[in-house]
């Protein structure tokens, strides 16, 4: 999934241009990893404790207030598996030894009428953003959810409309086999 976005290292501003989120079993977290162009990846240790508070901050987010309820779901269903269609594979991002890594403590969100700004924080004053709008940001929502799936997380912190499409794809996935 691609993002733009920034980290601030002393007075120098670094545009993470790409991200790719993996989850690492024998941490019980989520390794993100940040390209930077003209230096090294730079890696975010996402927690399940981080993610259970900024997932339902986020999801209100994509939800249009003026659909009407009973339409919503199918709404956001329809237009989180198009979010997927269009997700290109690329290639992943790969740390390195030199990549500066660091897990992530608190996070901001900013918004503003086309886009979400997070900026990831570490105890040690490093911080890390990055800007997505909406289809970009239902693509990365997808992907962690996704990898909710394969940690055995609990999924509580995710709408219907996420796992509906979760269903659909397992569904699918036990007919064909």
């Amino acid at each position: 999934m691609s993002a733009v976005g920034v980290r601030k290292v002393g007075d120098e501003m670094i545009m993470l241009e790409r991200l790719t989120c993996e989850y690492i079993e024998s941490e019980d977290r989520i390794h993100m990893s940040g390209e930077v162009a003209s230096a090294s990846p730079v890696v975010i240790w996402l927690t399940q404790r981080m993610l259970k508070r900024l997932v339902p901050a986020l999801i209100p987010l994509l939800e249009d207030k003026r659909t009407a309820p009973h339409h919503a779901e199918v709404m956001q269903n329809f237009a989180q598996q198009a979010a997927k269609a269009a997700l290109k594979h690329q290639v992943p991002v790969q740390a390195q030894m030199a990549s500066v890594a660091w897990v992530a403590s608190s996070v901001d969100i900013a918004t503003n009428v086309q886009s979400v700004t997070l900026t990831f924080h570490a105890l040690d004053g490093q911080s890390a953003s990055f800007v997505m709008e909406a289809l970009p940001m239902r693509q990365w929502l997808g992907i962690l959810h996704g990898l909710y799936v394969i940690n055995e997380w609990s999924k509580d912190v995710w709408p219907e409309w996420i796992k509906t499409g979760e269903r659909t794809v397992q569904e699918r996935s036990v007919a064909l086999h």
